[in-house]
């Protein structure tokens, strides 16, 4: 059987243990025992609470299914961390006709009206996937707070735009001009209409770089555009 190998990663690494090479290694032992062929790869690295259906990995991913078999992930929490969401991704698959794999637990079999069980199971776990994504966004949550108390900057990574300044308690984010500038080219490019890839191309085109990777994509731009938002830039989110 020829399977699309989907890996899903927290970018900050702070929500998950269960790096992209454990997934990968758990998948290529889990297929070559069951005499499966992996012929794709794709990888949404996951920043904050984005985990929605629309991923670029994801989407691209179930795209390629077209000349596979299925998907496969190293656990069933790789396709979502939210109950909803989970069962979104997998009633996408069964309704075009694809099939779904695990590498700790084989195939996640579709719903069944003669075994509830079946279904009431997976959505457990998809309940304690949620709930373990919760208790850990808490207890960093809580642990920045207790830096804020103490007068220290609760912060970590800064976003997009920003870099640390200064030392000690004194350490803040300050504005970095090259990313400052791209964010202001995708604010006008995103205000123009353009789409988060037609702006991921003209970024590269023009020579603005991302942080790490060497080439914008669609779910860099947007993540930027989402900042942008919550810092009150006005533009159309469409």
């Amino acid at each position: 059987m020829r399977l699309i190998a989907y890996i899903r990663v927290s970018s900050t690494g702070q929500l998950d243990a269960y790096g992209p090479d454990a997934q990968r290694a758990d998948m290529a032992r889990w297929a070559k025992a069951n005499g499966h062929k992996i012929v794709g790869e794709y990888v949404d690295s996951i920043t904050g609470k984005s985990d929605s259906v629309e991923r670029e990995g994801l989407t691209d991913a179930l795209e390629a299914l077209n000349g596979a078999d299925g998907l496969l992930v190293g656990r069933l929490d790789r396709l979502a961390r939210q109950l909803t969401v989970q069962e979104a991704i997998l009633a996408m698959l069964w309704r075009d006709g694809h099939r779904a794999f695990a590498a700790d637990q084989g195939e996640i079999l579709q719903d069944d009206v003669d075994d509830p069980m079946r279904t009431a199971l997976r959505q457990v776990q998809g309940v304690f996937a949620q709930l373990d994504r919760a208790m850990v966004t808490k207890r960093l949550r809580d642990g920045r707070r207790v830096k804020a108390r103490t007068g220290r900057h609760a912060v970590g990574e800064y976003p997009y735009g920003y870099h640390g300044e200064g030392k000690g308690r004194a350490r803040d984010a300050a504005p970095e001009p090259a990313e400052q500038a791209a964010v202001r080219r995708i604010v006008e490019l995103r205000g123009a209409g353009e789409s988060f890839r037609s702006i991921a191309s003209t970024l590269d085109a023009e020579g603005h770089r991302p942080r790490r990777a060497a080439a914008w994509s669609a779910m860099s731009v947007r993540g930027v555009v989402l900042r942008a938002s919550a810092e009150k830039v006005s533009f159309d989110l469409r």
